[in-house]
């Protein structure tokens, strides 16, 4: 009975190929966006004056808050995008909690680094749609 095996008529369901591609890049996506918070905020914190604020932000905080921000914010979307890169069960859903906050971060932090917080925004968006629209298709697989 331990080594019973499914008739041949049972579907088993197969990994689907484009389904880890697009987890492999989201995975990879975090990892690379957790190291580029971690040098933003590294370079908030060393250096105060190489982010230059707008006029007139509703959401402006001190550069120093925003290097804190980014740091551990950065710390949490790396070590999440290694677990979905591991495969890890947990990582699925912290991989979308996290990249939404750090869609959220970018968004507030436009005015200081417009560019890139644009940038980031959009791998956020994509890494959110990637890991919501197949992770359930890797997770149906492994069963």
């Amino acid at each position: 009975m331990a080594n019973e095996t499914s008739p041949a008529w049972v579907a088993r369901p197969q990994r689907s190929g484009p389904a880890a591609g697009f987890i492999l890049f989201a995975a990879t996506m975090m990892i690379l966006i957790g190291i580029f918070h971690v040098i933003d905020g590294l370079v908030a914190l060393l250096d105060d004056k190489f982010y230059v604020l707008t006029r007139a932000y509703t959401f402006q905080f001190d550069v120093t808050t925003w290097g804190w921000i980014h740091l551990l914010l950065g710390v949490v979307i790396g070590f999440a995008g290694w677990g979905l890169l591991s495969g890890r069960t947990w990582a699925r859903t912290v991989a979308i909690i996290v990249a939404g906050l750090s869609v959220i971060a970018n968004f507030l932090f436009i005015p200081y680094y417009p560019f890139w917080s644009i940038i980031a925004i959009t791998i956020g968006v994509f890494v959110i749609w990637a890991v919501a629209a197949h992770g359930g298709e890797l997770r149906d697989a492994s069963v």
